[in-house]
């Protein structure tokens, strides 16, 4: 097991410090994700942290396989408690940001207190400074990014917030160099409400793992799969994520008009082959990725990042427009002013179903792309009409009346995938430890809908208790190590087990990676439920939950994991996955 260390830094006091991470928590809770949460459960005493306070941290990670030669690998880990939610908050995005981290000497840091001023922090592999940000508060994400690389040079990778976080929009997300995001959530806001603008980080010293003939041998059966493989050989690389648009919306599993229906009758028009032929300049992606989903598109001149799937879905789908110029101009206005466009596009779903309803009129209407524009700025602004909705879909029906087509579990927004069509994904939703997601829930259409590795019965309710938590433990070692979710759609945990034992020289069998996710999904389950939630809050919107059968999967659910009927882990799993004494609070 190779030495890690960890940069601390208090805004407050400017305190800096570099943190050893012990043996021990790197074997058991690997890096990414795992590490965000165990830092976190550490850091959280007798209080919990308010989501906008000095207290609350930032914890940045990078994995074991950063800065390898291993392919979709190169991604960075957040963990935070959300201000939108109130659990335990982990997102990770692409890019570059994680591997110059890792260059940079560091596998992880720490942010806790409050900048008196707006402030950036600049890390190479000889320093770390906390500079003044007077001069980039107010400017979007890309700015941002483009006026520090001007001064510090290209190499350089910025995370930073858009005047959503600024302005502590509870679904602000935090962006990499204006493109990719740390989207649900809302880090963003956490960010600014610790006056912290951007973190730019230039590291050159690569640690690259020594190459082996092991670890040669263990790569090129990776890439052999995932550049062979149908899904990430052909359809993400040709049509994006976009390439799915067709398929979930012939299984009627995609959310339409906040989710009044699961079926888009112009879905063709806002999909991947629309995209492409009209769009597409070209494709990119994160380091070291031969997958290259991410589209860049042309339009009216310029050169812009995406839409994504979820994107285009909830933009799109959700208040049924199929005008994609649109989408892209709405989807680069939000990626500069730096909100989740996943939340996003469900509270204007909200607010065009409160008009419908005659309960409130906020000048926008299903179908319709008047108003929208305007109410965005609004939102990333917290003005006027857009200061209600920028609290999220749960607080704004708790203010405005419509708790009945508030579409959320814990307070996180819907993604894409009706439940209706596939149960499992309907059980995913209720027990993610975030709140509604599609990729912290087991990611279940992969069996129910693309039938991979095998197809399961989506209308069957018995076995997807099991099913679901596996997918989830599965879902927190890739988190974890880190690898982009799509790997795993053509390979299996034992390959990166594998890889990873020659890496840091400890052995590890898919068995024991399995088992580091499981503890790791039940620390953020035993750290949700020292935050207040419960059996209660594992449910889904009334909207869809009729159709349903939750209660029957969620008590196989709890029976499978080793929990109680009301969802809390009992003392034998508590023993089985923990030592002694851990975790300290409980």
């Amino acid at each position: 097991m190779k030495e890690g260390k960890i940069v601390y830094i208090n805004l407050s006091s400017g305190k800096i410090e570099e943190i050893p991470i012990k043996k021990d928590v790197r074997e058991r809770f690997i890096g990414g994700r795992g590490l965000g949460t165990y830092l976190f459960s550490e850091r959280i005493g007798n209080d919990s942290p308010d989501p906008l306070s000095e207290e609350n941290p930032v914890i940045i990670a990078t994995g074991p396989l950063t800065d390898s030669p291993l392919p979709m690998t190169g991604r960075v880990s957040l963990t935070t408690r959300s201000p939108l939610t109130g659990t335990i908050l982990d997102s990770n995005v692409g890019g570059t940001f994680g591997t110059l981290l890792k260059r940079a000497g560091y596998d992880a840091m720490i942010i806790e207190g409050k900048a008196h001023e707006p402030v950036y922090i600049l890390i190479d592999e000889s320093s770390i400074e906390v500079r003044s940000a007077r001069n980039l508060w107010g400017s979007d994400t890309l700015k941002t990014s483009e006026k520090l690389k001007e001064e510090h040079g290209k190499g350089l990778s910025v995370i930073s917030i858009g005047p959503a976080g600024e302005n502590t929009v509870r679904f602000a997300c935090v962006m990499e160099n204006g493109k990719r995001a740390f989207g649900r959530g809302g880090a963003g806001a956490v960010f600014g409400s610790k006056n912290l603008k951007a973190i730019a980080v230039h590291g050159r010293k690569t640690k690259r793992t020594q190459r082996s003939e092991k670890l040669s041998d263990y790569r090129y059966e990776i890439m052999r799969l995932i550049t062979t493989h149908p899904l990430t050989s052909k359809l993400l690389p040709s049509l994006g994520t976009a390439g799915t648009m067709r398929v979930i919306n012939s299984f009627k599993t995609l959310g339409t008009r906040n989710f009044q229906k699961g079926f888009f009758k112009n879905a063709e028009a806002i999909g991947g082959e629309k995209l492409k032929k009209g769009f597409l300049k070209s494709r990119s992606g994160c380091f070291g990725c031969p997958v290259l989903c991410e589209r860049v598109c042309e339009l009216n001149g310029r050169k812009v990042s995406g839409p994504e799937f979820e994107t285009l879905w909830a933009l799109g789908a959700n208040l049924e427009i199929d005008d994609l110029p649109f989408i892209i101009t709405l989807n680069e206005m939000a990626n500069l002013l730096g909100v989740d466009t996943i939340s996003l596009g469900s509270v204007i779903g909200f607010a065009m179903e409160l008009k419908e309803r005659g309960i409130a009129d906020l000048g926008v209407e299903f179908g319709n792309t008047n108003g929208i524009l305007s109410l965005v700025e609004d939102i990333a602004f917290r003005k006027e009409r857009g200061e209600i909705l920028s609290l999220g879909v749960k607080k704004a029906s708790e203010i405005t009346g419509g708790r009945e087509f508030a579409m959320h579990v814990k307070g996180l927004e819907l993604p894409a995938y009706d439940p209706r069509g596939a149960l499992g994904m309907g059980l995913g939703y209720a027990t993610s430890n975030r709140g509604a997601c599609h990729l912290r829930g087991g990611f279940s259409v992969s069996f129910e809908i693309y039938g991979v590795p095998r197809r399961i019965n989506r209308f069957q309710a018995l076995g997807k208790g099991a099913h679901v938590a596996r997918a989830q433990d599965i879902g927190a070692i890739a988190d974890s190590l880190i690898i982009c979710r799509f790997a795993f759609l053509s390979t299996s945990l034992h390959h990166w087990a594998r890889a990873l034992s020659v890496i840091e020289e400890v052995e590890y069998t898919s068995s024991d990676l399995q088992k580091i996710g499981e503890r790791i999904f039940n620390l953020e389950r035993l750290i949700n439920l020292r935050l207040g939630f419960s059996h209660e809050d594992d449910t889904l919107p009334d909207r869809i939950k009729k159709g349903i059968p939750l209660e029957e999967m969620l008590q196989e659910y709890y029976e499978y994991r080793g929990w109680d009927r009301k969802g809390i882990p009992a003392k034998e799993k508590i023993a089985e996955l923990f030592k002694e004494g851990e975790p300290k609070w409980l």
